[in-house]
């Protein structure tokens, strides 16, 4: 028995979720869930197939990265988790895919405006994409780096990571995150049909608009709203 077992546990899950959804392909891809008592959170091994996947796998790494337990070595985007886990305060866990068309976009350098309800429905906010590291990040320490790309970009356009709990890495591909590990995977299934569906829009109509403010607000408040009314 380990006093990880719960996150090593809802690690595991989360991690197992990402093919199943379609939201990676081989062994890219990794979820994480913190612990904020201990400082620590558990993550997917680097380069371990899905399938030879367990909870035991899982390994222990504190909030400066040093790994508390575990004999397999972290995910290499390890450092990018932890540093979105010190600026994120609230977030329990951390979810990073490849899918195909969240990563379309980050390669396309663009946000994902706000075409529809869907999108709507769980921000109100353009999906952002935050701009490509510089070369001197990208040969210093390339994961710690990202991980601040990530938080400044958020900064630099007026959104705290509570407005959206998603963000496309200029070049690279999509980060998402929530309260909990569950919620950061919900989060990149979504984000991935919302990607999908916009750039299907784009495709139909090249000078679609964006959904009109009163429909954005709408259905962000019906939902998460002090009045909300959606769900049981």
């Amino acid at each position: 028995m380990s006093k990880y077992d719960e996150i090593k546990q809802q690690a595991y899950k989360a991690n197992m979720k990402l093919p199943k959804l379609g939201l990676v392909l081989f062994t890219f891809g990794n979820a994480s869930a913190a612990d904020r008592n201990e400082n620590v959170f558990a993550i997917k091994p680097s380069g371990v197939p899905y399938e030879e996947l367990s909870p035991e796998k899982m390994v222990i790494v504190d909030f400066n990265g040093k790994i508390v337990e575990g004999n397999l070595r972290p995910s290499s985007d390890t450092f990018t988790h932890m540093v979105m886990y010190k600026h994120f305060e609230t977030v329990c866990g951390i979810a990073h895919t490849h899918s195909t068309y969240a990563t379309a976009w980050a390669q396309s350098l663009r946000d994902i405006p706000v075409y529809g309800t869907t999108h709507a429905d769980h921000t109100t906010y353009d999906i952002p994409c935050a701009a490509p590291l510089k070369d001197e990040r990208i040969h210093g320490n390339y994961e710690y780096e990202t991980g601040f790309q990530i938080v400044h970009a958020l900064k630099e356009k007026n959104l705290s990571y509570e407005d959206v709990e998603m963000i496309l890495v200029g070049n690279h591909a999509p980060f998402t995150w929530g309260k909990t590990v569950d919620k950061a995977v919900y989060n990149s299934a979504v984000l991935e049909e919302v990607a999908k569906m916009a750039f299907i829009t784009e495709a139909i109509n090249a000078d679609a608009l964006r959904l009109k403010d009163s429909l954005i607000k709408k259905h962000y408040e019906r939902k998460h709203g002090k009045n909300s009314y959606y769900g049981q």
